[in-house]
C-alpha cells in the first residue's frame, strides 16, 4: 500500500481532482460534478438499453417480467436514474439490481433503489459494502451501507437469472478489477456486460488494495474473449459499446503493456524508472482516459 501511495504525485491531474473530491466522501454523501445529470440512452437490443452519464455504464432489461438493471451509478444520480427507469419502463417495477462490484460509481444507487428491490452480487461485494471501505489511491473512504442497500442474493462462483425471456449467466472472475467482479452474459441476446473488467478504449483501473491484480485481469479477459463470438455486443464498465474486435484490441494492449513492464523489471528497474521510461508510444492514446500511463505502470508493477 505504501509503495503505491509514494507515487501519487505522478497521477494525472484528473485523478488528483477526483481524489480531492472523494477525500471527505462517505456513503450517500459523495460530492461530484454539477453537470447536467440526464442519462444518455443507447438501445442495445429491443429490450436492452444502456444508460450512461458519469459513473459506470448501466444496462436495463425491460420486458414482461419487469425491469432489471446492471449497476446503478452514483448516489447523487439515483433520482435521475429512477426517472429514466420510469420513462423507459412505463411504470413497471424494478425487480433486480445486479452489482458488478462494490465501487461507489456502480453501487451508489443501492440506497435509494434497493428498498423495494432485490440486489444480486458476488459474495465479496456484500462483504465490502457491509463494512467500512476505502480506495487509498483516491483518498476515498465510506461507511458501511444500510441493510436494504446490501445484496440479499449472493453467489460464490456463478449463478443464472432467468428474466424477460433470456438467461443471464453471472460469473465471478476473481482478483481482476477487485476481488468481487461479476461479468454478465445474456445467452439469447448475445450481449455481455463486463463491469470494470473492461474500460474502453483506455487503461483500466486496477484496485490493488481491494483484491485487484493486472495480470489476473488480463488472463480473465482472455477467457472471456474465447467465450464470445463476432456478433457479441460488448458493454464495458466505462467507455463505448464495442464487440469482439474491440476486446481483441483491449486484450493486446493489456498483454503488451504487462510484457513491457516485466521486461523492465527483469532489468532491475524500480517503479520510478519504469514510469520515467514509459511504455511503447503505440499505447499513448489509451492513457488519455481516467488512468494515465504512470498509474497504469504502477498497477502492473504491483501485480507482478
Amino acid at each position: 500500500m505504501k509503495r503505491l501511495q509514494q507515487h501519487r504525485p505522478l497521477l494525472h491531474c484528473a485523478l488528483l481532482t477526483m481524489a480531492l473530491s472523494l477525500s471527505t466522501a462517505s456513503h450517500g454523501h459523495q460530492n461530484h460534478d454539477n453537470t447536467n445529470s440526464q442519462y444518455q440512452q443507447q438501445a442495445i437490443t429491443d429490450n436492452l438499453t444502456m444508460l450512461s452519464k458519469k459513473g459506470g455504464n448501466i444496462l436495463l432489461s425491460q420486458g414482461q417480467d419487469g425491469l432489471l438493471i446492471i449497476d446503478n451509478g452514483y448516489a447523487d444520480l439515483a433520482a435521475d436514474l429512477q426517472s429514466a427507469l420510469g420513462e423507459l419502463g412505463h411504470g413497471q417495477s424494478l425487480k433486480y439490481i445486479i452489482n458488478t462490484h462494490w465501487h461507489f460509481d456502480h453501487t451508489g444507487g443501492n440506497d435509494t433503489l434497493g428498498k423495494n428491490t432485490t440486489i444480486i452480487a458476488h459474495d465479496n461485494v456484500r462483504k465490502r459494502l457491509a463494512q467500512k471501505s476505502a480506495i487509498p489511491l483516491f483518498n476515498y473512504q465510506a461507511d458501511a451501507h444500510p441493510q436494504h442497500a446490501l445484496p440479499s442474493l449472493t453467489y460464490p462462483q456463478a449463478m443464472r437469472v432467468h428474466f424477460n425471456g433470456d438467461e443471464l449467466q453471472l460469473e465471478h472472475f476473481a482478483n481482476s478489477h477487485t476481488d468481487g467482479d461479476t461479468v454478465i452474459f445474456f445467452k439469447l441476446a448475445n450481449v455481455v456486460h463486463m463491469g470494470d473488467l473492461m474500460f474502453y478504449p483506455s487503461f483500466p483501473f486496477i484496485d490493488i488494495h481491494n483484491g485487484g491484480n493486472a495480470v489476473n485481469y488480463a488472463k480473465n479477459i482472455e477467457i472471456i474473449y474465447q467465450r464470445i463470438d463476432d456478433k457479441t455486443i460488448v458493454i464495458p464498465g466505462h467507455g463505448t459499446v464495442t464487440n469482439k474486435a474491440g476486446m481483441a484490441k483491449f486484450k493486446t494492449m493489456l498483454n503488451s503493456c504487462i510484457a513491457e513492464v516485466k521486461a523492465m523489471k527483469a532489468k532491475d528497474m524500480n517503479l520510478a524508472d519504469m514510469q520515467k521510461q514509459g511504455l511503447n508510444k503505440q499505447w499513448q492514446d489509451w492513457g488519455k482516459g481516467f488512468i494515465d500511463e504512470a498509474t497504469w505502470i504502477s498497477f502492473i508493477f504491483h501485480s507482478l
